[in-house]
């Protein structure tokens, strides 16, 4: 049977057919909708993790147990997961361990493009990476084979157009896998530094036969079309590939880690010319080069972003593939947050205050922009709370009561905790706003830890955010409604005033949760509007310029009613705009 499948939906179909029995991870665009996909299976045990870090080692336990086990994350999650990741190169698996990351070239949800090639190349773990929906489904099948084959853990690259794109698939039935016995083995299970150079011995020998095993593997593929060009590529780039060069001859690579080298000299002896074409950096050009083989990439191309047809055709051939407009030319629509976004009123109020806010990863990061500007920094998930706990030490009572951390409530249980604990521990003068939403907003709303449901949407344990910060040893803590915007701006002056850390919580769940809960558009009475653009400041989508005056787009109101409380003439109200 065929059905049409994103690649992340046909990532967890080839989950289920290998027999996989756990899956661990944490929503990160562009890898969330696999293990959203997984859920729907009942022969497996699936989990929202706190953070990547704790998903893996969740999987690596699973795996010595016996089970076939799969970890799912974006680019930047495996740097949370890189402390368990080498270790486990080390120890290998017992139940084959399979790790999805999911790589963004261009930056499409992402602070940074990095390329996670690298991290199995210094790992010692074998990477494949699929072109394709059906690749991705076989991929993942082969992926747990050659864990099993190898004892080692295997990462499988995906970026963001295959993660995302829709293509033909072709389904099989579930294998039957047993567990496997568990056997007690210190000297490989247990890395302590007499074990662990024992197994750095054995990483080594396994990490050559691979090498030398991938030339025969058949997922490296050889596309003989003639000799004046020839190709080296994997991933989506090969889709590219064929649409821009159709007479090419290409050598797609399956595994990108260990590269298969013998096949590639092999294949660059049969044409003219080798281009080499990989998004983001050249290690596939790099290796080659470092073993005699002429080839030419990055010298066209650039180390950003995404290739395309047309990209690799005007490079090549100089020809223009004839795409249909520029990415420049096409209609631009900024991100903003939504009608009815609870953090609104919370950055309303921190502008109003002209506080440094020190910004984390997720929907809140869009008060960074025009008109709130009320965010001053953003680097990774968690980091928010450690960095306004550093600007305070270095500046003293200078920055004392004119900062904050913003951070939401799925980012603090991934990785902010620990940084509310640090402040504490180091006594420090933090005020921190948790802004929780009651889910993980920025990707397609998963639960967590605090909204009290797991993955399937059943009942769990949720965490207490004020008996949380009260046993860390927080001095002031206090949860409002940012809708209610002087009760927040009492609430948190109070709290910069504060000596020692203190946390406000900002409590109001995400408008698009439950859109039966929404009020009646709201609308403006021209005749009362004096035109002072107080309301425009919310950067709300549905308030609007109407010449001098504004109107509310009642198409998208929501009738949360925070223009209301800033409008100062009363202007604001139900009916129609007049």
């Amino acid at each position: 049977m065929q059905e049409l499948y994103l690649g992340n939906e046909a990532v967890a179909r080839g989950a289920w057919e290998a027999g996989c029995r756990v899956v661990a991870a944490y929503p990160g665009t562009p890898s969330t909708e696999i293990t959203e996909n997984i859920a729907k299976y009942d022969d497996i045990y699936s989990e929202w993790s706190p953070n990547e870090k704790v998903a893996l080692e969740v999987g690596i336990g699973a795996s010595f147990a016996g089970a076939r086990t799969m970890v799912c994350m974006k680019h930047v999650g495996l740097n949370v997961a890189a402390d368990p990741l080498f270790t486990a190169s080390y120890t290998g698996v017992n139940g084959g361990l399979v790790i999805i990351v999911a790589d963004d070239p261009g930056m499409h949800s992402s602070q940074n493009e990095q390329d996670s090639r690298y991290y199995a190349k210094s790992a010692h773990i074998p990477m494949l990476e699929p072109s394709s929906s059906q690749e991705a489904k076989d991929f993942v099948k082969l992926a747990f084979d050659l864990s099993e084959r190898y004892d080692t853990p295997v990462l499988v690259r995906l970026t963001t157009r295959v993660s995302h794109s829709r293509g033909i698939v072709e389904l099989e039935e579930r294998q039957q896998v047993d567990l496997k016995d568990y056997v007690k083995d210190v000297k490989k299970y247990v890395m302590m530094p007499g074990m662990a150079r024992l197994r750095h011995k054995v990483l080594e020998q396994r990490e050559s036969t691979l090498a030398a095993d991938c030339n025969s593997l058949e997922i490296n593929q050889e596309i003989m079309n003639g000799t004046k060009i020839g190709v080296i590529t994997s991933g989506l780039v090969y889709q590219y590939t064929l649409q821009a060069l159709p007479d090419a001859s290409v050598l797609k690579l399956g595994m990108v880690y260990p590269l298969p080298i013998e096949k590639i000299k092999s294949f660059a002896a049969k044409v003219e010319k080798l281009y080499v074409l990989e998004e983001l950096e050249p290690l596939i050009e790099k290796e080659l080069k470092s073993n005699g083989i002429d080839c030419e990439g990055k010298s066209l191309f650039t180390v950003q972003g995404e290739y395309s047809a047309n990209m690799i055709k005007k490079a090549i051939l100089g020809e223009d593939a004839g795409e249909i407009a520029a990415e420049s030319d096409l209609p631009v629509r900024p991100p903003i947050m939504c009608p009815g976004c609870p953090h609104r009123g919370a950055y309303y109020i921190m502008k109003k205050l002209k506080l440094v806010v020190n910004g984390d990863i997720g929907c809140y990061t869009l008060g960074a922009l025009a008109p709130l500007s009320a965010m001053d920094t953003c680097v990774c998930m968690g980091a928010s709370i450690g960095m306004n706990h550093g600007m305070e030490k270095a500046r003293g009572t200078e920055s004392s009561g004119k900062s904050v951390a913003i951070i939401g409530d799925s980012t603090f249980m991934h990785s902010g905790v620990t940084g509310l604990i640090n402040v504490v521990y180091n006594s420090g003068n933090s005020t921190v706003i948790i802004v929780d939403n009651r889910t993980t907003g920025m990707t397609g709303h998963q639960n967590n830890p605090t909204n009290g449901k797991n993955i399937k949407g059943a009942s769990a344990p949720e965490i207490d955010f004020e008996k949380l910060c009260e046993a860390i040893g927080v001095g002031f803590i206090k949860t409002i409604d940012p809708f209610d915007l002087k009760g927040f701006e009492t609430g948190l002056k109070e709290a910069l005033n504060f000596q020692g850390a203190s946390v406000i919580i900002s409590k109001r769940e995400c408008a698009l949760l439950d859109k039966k809960k929404w009020m009646p558009a709201l609308s403006i009475d021209k005749d009362v509007c004096i035109g002072c653009g107080s309301c425009l400041k919310l950067g709300c989508p549905a308030l609007v310029k109407d010449g001098k005056k504004v109107k509310i787009d009642g198409t998208l109101c929501v009738g949360c009613g925070l223009c209301v409380s800033v409008c100062p003439t009363g202007a604001i109200g139900n009916g129609e705009n007049t």
